[in-house]
């Protein structure tokens, strides 16, 4: 803040503006003060001439006081008390008027403590009165038909004194008060355009942040419900050509077998895709198609259930080959009737009476599966049929299964398997491990993104659930989730 009258020195958006010399912000507040400057003295020295000459001195001194202190003015902005003192000092030399005027208001539109300036202000007032009032009084006595009332001189020097004081202080103060305002607002200005760009970029944060977990969820579904159907298509048609030339009649099957996966592969892409078109065609209208990836788990779970009640598979007989028991298959049909909600993309997703569904189309590639439901022997689909949780657990406990087994299948073929589903109070926890691969199974060959543990720790973990993976002592591998059911329940609500 200057001590000018003006926002000097103070760019548009308040960065400070330095282009003059010394101490002065522009060139053209120099050349002001300057002018001033040659102004004042000359009024100085003219002034001093006559003080000189009434008070009988050589005019040069007065002159010489007069070019003295005129120039004064050159420093008001750096010195605006030194200016004001200076006029103080000449005022019984009767000079320095427009130092006086211009020094108070420099004063009084400076940085200065108000107490200063208003001390200075009525020392001025005093002075400007006893110089006025001691002139006025000469001038009255030596006129001899002039004889005014006895209060007329002290009016006269007060009212001179105001006149030549008061209007460059309040001007200044009013400067003062208004520079002090604009500079106020720009300063708010100036913090809400910062709060703005701060939440600007923070929407923008968001906004990429919601992408991306957009983007790896759709990746998260679409790998779980192709990925294990893909899997099983290459563990057939493996066990195809080991068998073609030996058993015609086994490689007919697994032909058949491959063929159904291979559409119903088909299938759940080609409906995965186009929620996908529509749930983009929706966003470019500034809909909003946040539920896309529940509606492909929906999709997934209505083609796959589709596809398993028309291809029906025997049990797996005693040389390892598999299919899907007679009580599997009747599990699926139930498990069609049984989804309620189906306009809902929630209840529509991969539900627990699903489950031996999976574990036999496993069975169906060869693996030998065991799937125990809170180790009762009822019967594995009428004991997972038994209990109903909220869609996001099941579809979470179904998708953990799905990827353990195909992991199974990539990583150790002709390896055992056991998949346990235990029912607990407030909780529900799953567990799939298999033993060491068997050294004379042959390997499929499918290849691995390590996508597959990443995802179900995602979605076990997104439920407030625990999940833990590694391998087992006896050389194989182990995979536990644990879903708190309230508090799923909770989210899912």
């Amino acid at each position: 803040m200057t001590a000018t009258g003006a926002s000097e020195g103070v760019g548009a958006r308040g960065a400070p503006v330095s282009n003059g010399p010394w101490w002065w912000a522009r060139r053209r507040s120099a050349v002001l003060d300057v002018l001033l400057a040659v102004a004042s003295a000359l009024e100085c020295v003219v002034e001093g001439a006559n003080f000189a000459h009434e008070a009988q001195v050589p005019e040069l001194l007065g002159m010489l006081l007069g070019l003295l202190a005129g120039p004064v003015l050159l420093v008001r902005r750096r010195w605006p008390v030194v200016v004001v003192l200076v006029s103080i000092a000449v005022m019984p030399a009767e000079m320095g008027g427009l130092l006086s005027v211009v020094g108070l208001y420099t004063l009084a539109a400076s940085d200065v403590p108000r107490r200063i300036t208003g001390l200075l202000a009525g020392m001025t007032v005093v002075g400007t009165l006893v110089t006025t009032f001691l002139t006025l009084r000469e001038d009255v006595a030596t006129q001899q038909d002039f004889h005014p009332p006895m209060w007329f001189v002290p009016l006269m020097a007060l009212a001179v004194g105001l006149v030549l004081t008061a209007p460059p202080v309040l001007w200044g103060l009013y400067i003062a008060a208004r520079r002090r305002l604009v500079e106020s607002l720009r300063e708010r200005a100036d913090g809400l355009e910062r709060e703005l760009s701060l939440l600007a970029d923070r929407a923008e944060e968001r906004a990429e942040w919601a992408r991306n977990e957009e983007r790896t969820r759709i990746a998260r579904e679409m790998h779980d419900v192709v990925a294990h159907r893909v899997s099983l298509m290459v563990v057939h048609a493996a066990a195809l050509q080991a068998v073609a030339l030996k058993d015609p009649e086994k490689a007919s099957k697994n032909a058949g077998l491959v063929g159904d996966m291979g559409r119903q592969a088909l299938t759940e892409l080609r409906e995965m895709l186009g929620v996908l078109r529509t749930a983009d065609g929706a966003s470019g209208r500034g809909t909003a198609a946040s539920g896309a990836p529940e509606r492909l788990a929906a999709v997934a779970s209505r083609a796959g259930a589709k596809a398993t009640v028309q291809a029906r598979v025997p049990e797996p007989s005693a040389d390892g080959a598999s299919a899907v028991s007679s009580s599997a298959g009747g599990s699926v049909a139930g498990a069609e009737s049984s989804v309620p909600g189906a306009g809902d993309a929630d209840a529509e997703g991969p539900c627990l009476t699903e489950l031996a569904d999976l574990v036999g189309q496993s069975r169906a590639a060869g693996m030998v599966v065991e799937l125990l439901v809170d180790e009762s022997a009822e019967g594995e689909a009428a004991a997972v049929a038994g209990r109903r949780y909220a869609a996001r657990v099941e579809r979470t406990v179904y998708r953990v299964v799905q990827e353990a087994l195909t992991n199974v299948h990539k990583h150790a073929p002709g390896a055992r398997a056991r998949v346990r589903l235990a029912h607990r109070e407030g909780e529900l926890a799953v567990q799939v491990e298999n033993g060491p691969c068997e050294g004379g199974a042959a390997d499929a060959g499918l290849p691995s993104g390590g996508n597959g543990l990443v995802g179900m720790r995602e979605r076990v973990t997104a439920l407030g659930g625990v999940f833990v993976s590694g391998p087992t002592e006896a050389g194989g591998f182990r995979v536990s989730a644990v879903l708190p059911l309230g508090a799923v329940s909770h989210v899912a609500g």
